[in-house]
């Protein structure tokens, strides 16, 4: 890929590790702030609280994908991905300044629930647009690898917040954590958001998108555009819109078990201690960004329903065993072998699921098809995990959690091996009935030989 389309990749990564950063600290310090917004209790009620408040940001993002889907239709990739970050960045100062329950009573549970709402929102649109970014800003042929770079900014954003809570945990007293410590990546969040609002001012917009009407809006239709980003364009995609959701309920489970929920699990449930548990997840993190262009330059070659079908199997028949193990674990190197073996698995997933899903989808609808499914079965399944993780553990039957991921997984493993590859979709056509043309192969590739 030459440099403007990576300028494109980096100014599209930043702020989706930003606005990442800010989603997931919410989950790496729940358990030093749970006690601060509400009455003294049962620990595992008070994380079920601050989980539940965790879901209702999920519940959100189906109406942030309707919205900034339709607004990066309409007005494009760098708009709503401007927008994006700005409530993100609201968001996290709420959350810095928020009363504690001691001050306000749930007043202060009141303004993180409402920090919570925008942040949903905020990410809602944030998925959705810079999937389609990425995707469409990358040359043909490489796809897979650019867009695996989403995921290696969230990921980046989750590690630079697991890094945040290690150097306090190491420089801070516990009690001080739980005092006002925890505000403090918060206020860093909300700076960075303030530094990518800036860069996303600048960036470019991708070529695809400023080509849907041709260069003097006269080789479409205005209907066409009119109908750009609304329901009614999407409902004519009804089958791809049902494929992103189902496609993206195992991924979604797994992710959000070896990501947000592992330092819990192995704090509550294996008994490591916090730290251990943060440096377990933080050390794993770091081999899993590696992994993602690694994986998504490989879906280039071999297409992506491989890597799909590869992460639905491991994840259908691995996950209890690595769940189980895991509670066992009762050191820093068992439970980081596990838990890269587990984020090993769902790479097949994370690496390539954002192209995927902007390939089923034509331009005029493309942000919003992308958005609002996958927004619906992350509010019913990703943003649920660890409060279903929680219940499990509270009733006495935790092992069931564990099951039920596999159960996920096995759903969308029917899908995988159902659907038609996308790796040689053109965007530029796709969904106009056009025969797709296969994307120029990545530099190097032999040319093929004569049919034997």
């Amino acid at each position: 890929m030459h440099q403007g389309h990576w300028k494109k990749i980096w100014v599209g990564s930043a702020g989706n590790l930003v606005e990442w950063f800010d989603w997931f600290v919410y989950a790496s310090f729940a358990t030093y702030f749970a006690g601060a917004f509400f009455p003294e209790g049962n620990d595992t009620a008070k994380l079920m609280n601050t989980a539940g408040i965790f879901a209702v940001g999920f519940f959100m993002r189906p109406v942030g994908g309707w919205l900034l889907g339709r607004v990066a239709d309409r007005r494009g990739r760098k708009t709503a991905l401007t927008l994006t970050v700005t409530l993100m960045s609201a968001s996290a100062v709420l959350i810095a300044v928020a009363p504690t329950y001691a001050v306000a009573g749930y007043g202060g549970a009141a303004v993180l629930l409402v920090a919570r709402l925008l942040q949903g929102l905020s990410v809602g649109g944030e998925y959705a647009a810079s999937a389609t970014y990425l995707t469409e800003a990358s040359a043909p042929g490489r796809r897979g690898l650019a867009s695996s770079f989403q995921y290696v900014s969230m990921t980046a954003g989750q590690i630079l917040g697991l890094g945040i809570l290690l150097a306090l945990q190491s420089t801070m007293s516990d009690d001080a954590l739980h005092t006002w410590g925890w505000r403090i990546p918060f206020v860093i969040g909300a700076l960075g958001a303030a530094v990518v609002f800036y860069l996303r001012r600048e960036m470019l917009e991708t070529e695809v998108y400023e080509q849907l009407d041709g260069p003097d809006g006269r080789d479409g239709p205005q209907a066409a555009a009119a109908e750009n980003g609304t329901i009614r364009a999407l409902l004519a995609h009804k089958r791809e819109a049902f494929l992103v959701v189902a496609l993206t309920m195992g991924g979604t489970v797994a992710y959000y078990t070896y990501t947000t929920y592992l330092t819990k699990y192995l704090s509550n449930s294996a008994g490591l201690p916090k730290q251990t548990a943060t440096l377990v997840s933080f050390c794993a993190l770091i081999v899993f960004a590696c992994l993602q262009p690694l994986a998504g330059a490989l879906s280039d070659r071999i297409g992506r329903r491989p890597l799909l079908i590869t992460f639905a199997l491991g994840s259908t028949f691995l996950t209890v065993p690595i769940m189980t193990l895991l509670k066992q674990a009762g050191s820093f190197w068992p439970a980081f072998g596990l838990s890269l073996l587990a984020l090993v698995v769902i790479t097949g997933y994370t690496s390539i699921n954002a192209c995927v899903k902007a390939e089923l989808f034509p331009t005029g609808v493309r942000a919003l098809g992308v958005a609002l499914p996958y927004a619906v079965a992350n509010a019913l399944f990703g943003g649920t995990a660890e409060y279903v993780a929680l219940w499990f553990k509270r009733s006495g039957a935790e092992s069931g959690y564990s099951w039920y991921v596999a159960g996920c997984a096995a759903v969308s493993l029917v899908v995988y091996l159902t659907m038609r590859e996308t790796r040689d979709i053109d965007l530029a056509t796709v969904g106009k009935g056009h025969t797709a043309a296969p994307a120029p192969a990545p530099a190097g590739t032999p040319a093929p030989g004569p049919a034997s």
